[in-house]
């Protein structure tokens, strides 16, 4: 058996999971198309994963995906902190697209309305969605470029 079919059965045995129940939960929360009958070859070492499939069991499974391909041992994902730094470049690169949003630059337009034409609850909702898009990008740039010695 390979590696990945081993911990994926470990998981979901632990779970006390049948590869039915495991193959419902998987397509109903991630919409996948990961079948009992893929799940069963996956375990018995007769198929390999997609990369897109062990980033979903890895997810479900709340692993890293390293570990469900026998990469390395450690099970927990790694998720970087933000620190006061990235914090403050966050806040800054925010406000320098939002000031690229303003009237005076013209760099976009909604519905050919400036960003100062928008409503105020608009306004705010485009802001929250621009950092919590800076957020999600710092982490994986963090994530993608740590060094495997300092993670977890």
């Amino acid at each position: 058996m390979n590696n990945f079919g081993e911990r994926l059965k470990e998981l979901r045995t632990k779970r006390k999971l049948s590869i039915n129940e495991l193959s419902a939960e998987l397509n109903n929360k991630y919409e996948s198309t990961i079948s009992k009958s893929m799940i069963s070859r996956y375990e018995n070492g007769q198929a390999d994963p997609k990369m897109e499939n062990v980033r979903i069991i890895a997810d479900y499974f709340q692993v890293s995906a390293d570990y469900l391909l026998g990469i390395s041992n450690n099970k927990e994902k790694f998720e970087p902190e933000l620190t006061e730094k990235d914090e403050r470049d966050i806040q800054k690169e925010l406000q320098r697209m939002i000031d690229g949003l303003s009237s005076n630059s013209g760099y976009a337009a909604f519905d050919g309305h400036t960003f100062d034409d928008l409503e105020e609850e608009d306004k705010e909702l485009l802001i929250a969605s621009l950092e919590s898009s800076l957020r999600i990008a710092k982490k994986l740039a963090k994530q993608k470029f740590t060094p495997k010695k300092y993670r977890n």
